[in-house]
């Protein structure tokens, strides 16, 4: 069911902040401020022109966020498009979220979407995205409290059916045991977690497929379950400058485990240049695969090749890691004067060739600036650097480019490559494949 999708009527939009942001770590809370983005347009799905109207507003006060969306597509006949609303996550995906604070606060949560969510070092939970589909609505849990001695961090993926279930605790054992902070060592840091999918389709791996794209399963492998231990030990804890050496242990029930070290560096540049970094090796045994629920897990977890009958799982690529060797993961965020952020990870294995995968973001919008420019990008299976910016099944985009001739108003280009759901007959997803939208938009933005 490939799906193009061109909304050519500008939507008239009050807008205070583009749905392209990259909403994950180090991003400040916001002031009391809010939007109302609502938009009418004509798209085109399977050939079929249909009308449509989607309201998103967002509201914030102080550390309280929240933002709804309203997504309504009607065909020729004037009848509404049946995938807007067929099963309970598109109606409780109407609350595209409702927060408090954001990641790395001393109380962070959020219900609703959770867009690149990262569990401790991420050995486990990387960057997981649980709407990777335009079409498919999930409302979800984060919830992080820090309690300066020990804390915990914690998501779940999506309440309308069973989902990704991840949990860190974490203590600081030199504050725990005296009064007074020692420089340093009072901030040691020692965790435990637990990470794992509850839904049966994720232990799926040998099935049959009838000429319905039906499956029946007929065989199991064992529930991805996972258990973790990490430390983080500051060697450099200045005013400006912050270095943590850190390790994590991770062992997958019935499956492999591995190891990953490195090192973490902040510096703040009296608001400035702010620059964090991260360099990790990762050292891989037999049937596991590091950051195992990451961006593109939704998608590669369950899903039927409709050409061939064929059915993949991700429980199946665990099974075939058998020499997946040790590799290297890097990451570099950079903020500059407040109006240039940039994001930038990739990980890659010493002897496989298309191990590559990488993830950016990055935002120019200066306040009296007049232009804007936005891209979130996620590439996995990358082979060589030639392909790193094909954009293929194997990607995720969101980018915006506008030019603002007046301070309250901006005319830009929305591009979007994620995925579409495809149902069976019985309208069950049975797998995802490529959806792209455009949108030329017009914003008048005003915020109160």
């Amino acid at each position: 069911m490939k799906k193009l999708t061109i909304l050519f009527l500008a939507a008239l939009t009050l807008v205070g902040r583009a749905q392209t942001e990259d909403p994950s770590e180090n991003q400040p809370a916001r002031e009391a401020a809010g939007n109302l983005a609502a938009g009418l347009g004509l798209v085109w799905i399977d050939e079929e022109p249909h009308y449509a109207m989607r309201l998103t507003p967002d509201f914030s006060f102080g550390k309280i966020g929240f933002g709804f969306d309203l997504n309504l597509e009607f065909n020729a006949q004037g009848e509404l498009r049946e995938e807007n609303f067929n099963d309970v996550g598109d109606y409780l995906g109407v609350i595209r979220y409702v927060r408090y604070g954001v990641k790395n606060d001393p109380i962070y949560g959020q219900i609703g979407q959770l867009a690149h969510y990262t569990l401790g070092y991420g050995n486990m939970v990387f960057a997981y995205n649980n709407m990777p589909s335009y079409d498919e609505k999930a409302v979800g849990l984060a919830l992080d409290i820090d309690f300066e001695q020990w804390g915990f961090e914690s998501m779940y993926s999506d309440f309308s059916e069973a989902g990704v279930l991840g949990m860190r605790g974490y203590v600081r054992p030199v504050r725990m045991a005296l009064d007074a902070p020692i420089p340093i060592v009072s901030d040691i840091e020692v965790g435990a977690s637990f990470s794992g999918d509850l839904s049966a389709e994720h232990d799926a791996t040998l099935g049959v497929v009838d000429s319905t794209g039906a499956v029946t399963i007929v065989d199991e492998a064992s529930p991805v379950r996972m258990i973790g231990f990490d430390i983080g030990v500051p060697i450099v804890s200045l005013p400006m400058t912050e270095i943590t050496l850190y390790s994590a242990y991770t062992n997958i029930f019935d499956y492999g485990n591995g190891l990953s070290t490195g090192l973490m560096f902040e510096f703040s540049g009296l608001g400035l240049v702010n620059v964090a970094a991260k360099l990790e090796r990762r050292f891989n045994g037999d049937q596991y695969i590091p950051s195992y629920f990451d961006a593109f897990y939704e998608i590669d977890k369950f899903r039927v090749n409709q050409e061939t009958n064929t059915l993949h799982t991700k429980t199946q690529e665990l099974l075939a890691a058998t020499n997946a060797g040790n590799g290297f993961y890097g990451e570099l965020i950079v903020g500059v004067l407040g109006t240039f952020d940039i994001l930038g990870s990739y990980q890659r294995l010493d002897d496989h060739p298309k191990s590559g995968q990488l993830r950016l973001w990055t935002e120019i919008a200066p306040e009296d600036a007049p232009f804007v420019a936005r891209a979130g990008y996620d590439k996995k299976q990358i082979a060589d650097e030639t392909d790193m910016f094909t954009l293929d099944d194997r990607s995720l985009l969101t980018a915006e480019v506008g030019y603002k001739p007046i301070p309250y108003l901006l005319f830009s280009i929305v591009f979007q490559q994620n995925y579409t759901p495809v149902r069976d007959e019985d309208d069950e997803i049975v797998g995802y494949e490529p959806q792209k939208r455009i949108e030329p938009r017009v914003s008048f933005m005003m915020p109160f």
